[in-house]
């Protein structure tokens, strides 16, 4: 029987933390340890290596996954692994794991069986605290903002329009709507709101796009709560409250080193949602991991369509960095079920005929590899075809995906490094390595000068292949206002379901003649971007009938069990 995650992390042999450092040119005096196998990096070595050749910049995408995912976080970690097979020093960059997923369905962050970062249980229950201290900062600016309004509300702001909920990292469907301020008059102002989970706060998108400390305390003052009767936006810079939540970052804002199980260096920070922000690790951890090795490995949530598309215009805009190459991570499992004779829900066996051998079924879902290969290309970066292995395929059905991506224009290899490790990765880790050769002609969608509404266009039909776009009457009104209010250069983070290419989860493959609607639009001015919402958006998941967290325990020696 297959080991576990935890029993495989267990028994790998870690070097000492300082050695990882090491090998990257991290001095000690850029390190803060957290314990014996995790670090901190300071900010300083943002500047202090800024004159050592720049790593080739690879970035981890999929197609359109299924419910259960489709190993993007592993196949990186393979990856990474797989470079020193292959004579290359190579840097993994991913996000932090949020626990509600962690204790919920979808199982953990640290990639899985031989292409893991460890120690995977501390990287997914707390790590070094960044998740809290994102909570703590955002819910200061709660608080502060319910006190101005017990205050008197001297800036007038007008309750039906405030936007900042509060947040936590768990899964509670029970704290979706509430309503607070109940009780007696020293309790509050009345008033409907509710909470997001972690991942979802504006705070932890501006700690995943900021620079420096001093960037990230005016990107904090710019976070908009509300507006006034008068339409004015009001910022936590009028609620007095983004030199606090400054402060509560200083230690989160630092990235967090710790290594693969084949001692490959891996770099963790932030975990942004991937619906409705950019679904991507740290640009700090980046700036830092290019400068460390001869490839960065990183990774962006969901398909090519989501994390990619946000990766290439909203992270690399920021950083100022351009990918040398992109893998699009494809199971079998996946483009058969997007052949639509398939319905895979999470936490439930596979459909036994989908376990079976059928190529036609693979080439029936074919569309879907193919459009997200286009989307790569739309940018200018070279794709590479990851096909990650599962113990159901068959050899015909891994021929016909190559064949597919060679026939798009993609190389393509066969990757075991969930069972293998980094060497069953070494393909891969070839043909990256090859793509990434290739002159860079990497170029953004959309120019910033481009309206709001042109950008969300552009996106909708370049990318998810819509005929259309909708704008409800509401979505229209915030585009203009936030034109008016100097908003239109930022870049466009479209939030819409991640299960399709379009706006409805149940079309599969890639479906065009389709009209996309824009019901809500909403601006993160301190992360900076703005962000359509198109259809149920989800901020706060809910526990499944039979949650991670029920079969996790201790036993008789004091070790965890059950996780993953």
């Amino acid at each position: 029987m297959f080991p576990s995650n935890l029993e495989i992390a267990r028994k790998a042999s870690l070097k000492p933390i300082e050695d990882i450092a090491n090998e990257m040119g991290l001095g000690s005096h850029l390190l803060e340890p957290y314990g014996r196998d995790v670090m901190k990096i300071s900010l300083d070595a943002v500047q202090e290596l800024s004159d050592r050749p720049r790593a080739k910049y690879v970035v981890v995408t999929a197609i359109t996954p299924t419910p259960l995912g489709e190993g993007k976080t592993t196949t990186t970690v393979g990856l990474g692994q797989a470079m020193k097979h292959i004579g290359k020093r190579a840097i993994v960059s991913i996000r932090q794991a949020s626990m509600g997923p962690a204790l919920g369905i979808k199982g953990g962050a640290a990639g899985g069986g031989y292409s893991q970062v460890v120690p995977m249980e501390k990287l997914n229950l707390h790590l070094t605290g960044d998740m809290h201290a994102v909570t703590s900062a955002h819910n200061l600016l709660s608080a502060m903002l319910d006190n101005h309004l017990f205050r008197g509300n001297a800036l007038g702001i007008d309750l039906h329009s405030i936007t900042w909920r509060r947040v936590m990292d768990m899964n509670d469907r029970a704290l979706r709507n509430m309503v607070v301020g109940l009780g007696t008059r020293g309790d509050g102002v009345p008033r409907e709101t509710g909470f997001d989970i972690t991942a979802a706060s504006e705070v932890m998108a501006t700690l995943a796009l900021t620079t420096s400390l001093r960037d990230l305390r005016e990107r904090l003052g710019r976070i908009v709560v509300g507006y006034t009767k008068t339409g004015d936006p009001v910022t936590a810079e009028q609620l007095d409250t983004a030199g606090a939540m400054t402060v509560l970052l200083r230690e989160a804002i630092k990235p967090n080193l710790l290594q693969t199980i084949e001692n490959t260096p891996a770099i963790v920070h932030t975990g942004p949602f991937g619906n409705i922000a950019t679904g991507n690790s740290s640009v700090l951890a980046d700036l830092i991991a290019l400068r460390c090795g001869e490839y960065v490995v990183t990774e962006a949530g969901f398909g090519a369509d989501m994390g990619a598309e946000r990766f290439f215009n909203i992270k690399c805009r920021t950083s100022g960095e351009a990918p040398d190459a992109a893998v699009v991570v494809a199971t079998v499992r996946a483009l058969k079920a997007h052949s639509g004779r398939y319905r895979i829900v999470a936490g439930k066996p596979l459909p036994e005929a989908l376990l079976a051998e059928n190529t036609d079924d693979v080439h029936a879902g074919a569309t879907n590899l193919v459009k997200q290969i286009q989307n790569v290309r739309l940018h200018g970066v070279s794709p590479v075809v990851a096909v990650n292995t599962f113990p159901t395929d068959h050899p015909s059905e891994h021929a016909a995906i190559k064949q597919i991506a060679e026939q798009a224009g993609a190389r393509c290899a066969v990757s075991s490094h969930f069972v293998d490790g980094g060497g069953g990765a070494v393909e891969l880790a070839e043909a990256v390595a090859e793509a990434a050769e290739e002159p860079s002609q990497f170029r953004l969608l959309y120019p910033d000068e481009a309206s709001l509404r042109t950008k969300i266009e552009t996106i909708a039909t370049q990318i998810y292949g819509a005929a259309d776009v909708e704008y409800s009457a509401a979505a229209a009104r915030s585009l203009d206002t936030y034109e008016k209010a100097g908003f239109g250069k930022l870049p466009i983070c479209l939030a819409k379901t991640h299960l399709s290419l379009s706006s409805d989860p149940t079309l599969k493959g890639a479906p065009t003649g389709w009209t996309l609607p824009v019901r809500e639009v909403r601006a993160s001015a301190g992360a900076g971007f703005v962000y359509p919402i198109c259809g149920e958006m989800r901020t706060m998941p809910g526990l499944g009938s039979d949650p991670a967290a029920a079969h996790i325990d201790i036993n008789a020696d004091d070790d965890t069990v059950g996780l993953f």
